[in-house]
Parts: structure tokens; C-alpha cells; sequence
């Protein structure tokens, strides 16, 4: 597994979705419903905001198909993530964690000394 420290570790494995969604309106759209929290090694990925999405696709013998759905994401523990939907998966998952970043260095907003 590679670890730039200052940028996003690639993963590339599966990931368990919980059963709540954080829009189930995408179904009518023909998108993935995006669940609310993912399970990954034993610990849990909770969405905290969708910082954006887009689509990649395949062509296959002059067709273009939608092959998966991206979405960046910010955790509620400050992680960026990028998974995506693999619409035509060969495994029992179709959800995958991409890559993930650290949470952000701690500023010292509100600990700071008074000096006296």
C-alpha cells in the first residue's frame, strides 16, 4: 500500500455499506443511493459531506457504457475518502474505498496559553 504523507493512500478494497442512505432520491435518477457509513477493516466510515461526484464509463465494441459513480468525500472524523460503484462488479461487493487521507493536522484553535 503506498503513503504519501502529505496526500492519499491507495487502497483499493472493498467496502461494507450500512443500511441508511445519505439521498435515496438518486435512485429515481439512476444513480447508486450513497449509504450513510461504510465498514472497512473493522472500523467505521461515516459521510460527513459529499464533496463532489462524477462518472467514469467503458466503451465496449463502439458502445459507452457507465462503468462506475465517484464521490469525494469528507468523514466525520475529518478523513478524505474517494470510493466509487462498480456497476458491473465480478465480486459481492460493489462498493470500494480508492483512497483515503489522513484528518488534517490540529491548528490549536482554542488551546492556546494567556500569557500573564
Amino acid at each position: 500500500m503506498q503513503h504519501d504523507a502529505d496526500g492519499p493512500r491507495f487502497v483499493s478494497e472493498a467496502l461494507v455499506p450500512g443500511k441508511e442512505f445519505v439521498d435515496s432520491a438518486a435512485l429515481s435518477t439512476g444513480e447508486p443511493p450513497l449509504p450513510r457509513r461504510f465498514r472497512w477493516r473493522g472500523e467505521e466510515l461515516v459521510v460527513r459531506e459529499v464533496v463532489r461526484t462524477w462518472r467514469s464509463t467503458v466503451t465496449d465494441r463502439g458502445d459507452v457504457y457507465l462503468a462506475r459513480h465517484w464521490y469525494e468525500l469528507e468523514t466525520a472524523d475529518s478523513r478524505r475518502a474517494v470510493i466509487y460503484f462498480d456497476r458491473k462488479s465480478r465480486t459481492k461487493s460493489r462498493w470500494y474505498l480508492y483512497t483515503i487521507s489522513d484528518p488534517p493536522p490540529e491548528t490549536g484553535k482554542g488551546s492556546f496559553a494567556v500569557p500573564r
